[in-house]
């Protein structure tokens, strides 16, 4: 029939979205062919909420109109009906039908546009601008998120301001040279608690690191039993030993040279058997407090380890003692005053860093701060070279490192 129109539903125009149509909130256009429409998807079509997030952006010469679906100013009712859109083609007399959606156009006023607006706005950092977004788009959740961290940056420069206020008033009342004295000597306590108790006022090297404060009388008696394995140690012994690495290096050329009086190679004995637990402590991270270091370990002696060389942490559901890098510094300060005692007060550094698994300039920088002299010395075939550690009286003005110096790490 002749003047009969046909309409065909089209859908949507693309999958997912829908053809806009536009309301102005403060009147009616009289010339809509000098307007631009510029329209904006969210590109994030996985999440149900975002996929049809859409803005829709108008420009006349005077005025910029913005409408969006989503957020306080979106229209209610395109949640309650259906709007359409139809093409016709009137030759063909058939009309295309399409989805629509209202748009609610409001006009965008600013008080400041400037020409730098862009050039401020292209300043900005990634972080800022990444916030900028979130103000516009971001979900509840987001903008919760941005407002408590703001709030946190705003509490942090309030407690720097703070702090610098009451380090500005303790300079002025006690001036800078104090506090650097005083800085000095918290330093110095800070080493004094991985270091053996030293005597700076000793008469002989024996009484600089006493021998009571490494091992005390109670432990070294109960000494006796376990170091009774390197009583008249002979060289096949000591070869087995060698092969099946069960002790030190230390420990092993020690044994080659043990002393021809009973109570010195008894003492010794002792001596070398708490030196190589040390060093089996050392290569431990978390240490159990029953049986810390074996079964023939008496309990005063591993009581003593893990009360002296460890550090409760909290791990794994349970309170552990935890081998942290200070003890680690710790274990080897001891060790190194232990191995003084039985070397007649020079010990080879260079075997002890390689026993407890150091860096050499680790184990010169403890050895320093326990003022020993470094020397050098060739070994027997004048191959390599070790580094010595002797104690010497008087000793050598302690020097406290600088907390902002820079070492280069080999």
């Amino acid at each position: 029939m002749e003047g009969e129109v046909e309409w065909i539903y089209r859908g949507d125009p693309q999958e997912g979205q829908s053809a806009p149509l536009v309301q102005f909130t403060n009147g009616k256009l009289k010339n809509p062919e000098n307007m631009n429409f510029t329209l904006y998807r969210n590109k994030d079509i996985n999440n149900p909420r975002k996929k049809n997030y859409t803005i829709l952006n108008a420009e006349t010469d005077r005025l910029s109109y913005v409408g969006n679906n989503f957020g306080a100013g979106a229209l209610k009712c395109n949640t309650l009906c259906r709007y359409f859109v139809g093409v016709l083609d009137e030759p063909s007399g058939q009309m295309e039908v399409y989805n629509a959606e209202l748009f609610n156009m409001q006009p965008l006023i600013s008080d400041d546009v400037a020409d730098n607006d862009l050039s401020e706005y292209l300043a900005k950092s990634y972080r800022e601008k990444v916030d900028l977004c979130i103000e516009a788009f971001g979900t509840n959740k987001q903008r919760k998120a941005l407002n408590s961290r703001r709030m946190n940056e705003v509490r942090k420069e309030v407690l720097n301001k703070a702090v610098i206020k009451a380090a500005e008033d303790v300079i002025e009342t006690k001036g800078a040279a104090a506090l650097i004295h005083d800085a000095a000597e918290d330093e110095k306590t800070d080493v004094s608690l991985v270091l053996p108790p030293c005597h700076e006022d000793a008469k002989k090297p024996e009484d600089v690191y006493k021998f009571e404060d490494l091992i005390s009388p109670a432990e070294y008696e109960a000494l006796q039993a376990p170091a009774a394995v390197f009583m008249n140690v002979t060289a096949a012994d000591i070869l087995k030993m060698t092969e099946e690495k069960s002790y030190c290096s230390f420990v092993l050329d020690e044994l080659k040279s043990m002393p021809l009086d009973e109570k010195s190679y008894d003492h010794k004995a002792r001596c070398l058997w708490f030196f190589d637990c040390l060093v089996k402590l050392n290569s431990q991270k978390v240490v159990k407090k029953k049986h810390a270091m074996g079964p023939t370990c008496p309990n005063i002696i591993s009581n003593k380890l893990v009360k002296t060389f460890t550090a409760l942490s909290y791990g794994n559901g349970r309170i552990q003692n935890l081998i942290s890098a200070s003890m680690k510094v710790k274990i080897t300060a001891y060790a190194i005053a232990l191995a003084l005692h039985i070397n007649h007060f020079q010990t080879n550094l260079t075997v002890l860093q390689r026993d407890l698994k150091l860096r050499e300039n680790k184990i010169l920088d403890i050895a320093k701060a326990m003022r020993l002299k470094i020397s050098k010395s060739k070994n027997l075939f004048g191959l390599e070279e070790h580094k010595l550690g002797t104690l010497c009286l008087p000793l050598p003005a302690q020097k406290v490192p600088s907390r902002n110096k820079k070492r280069k790490l080999n």
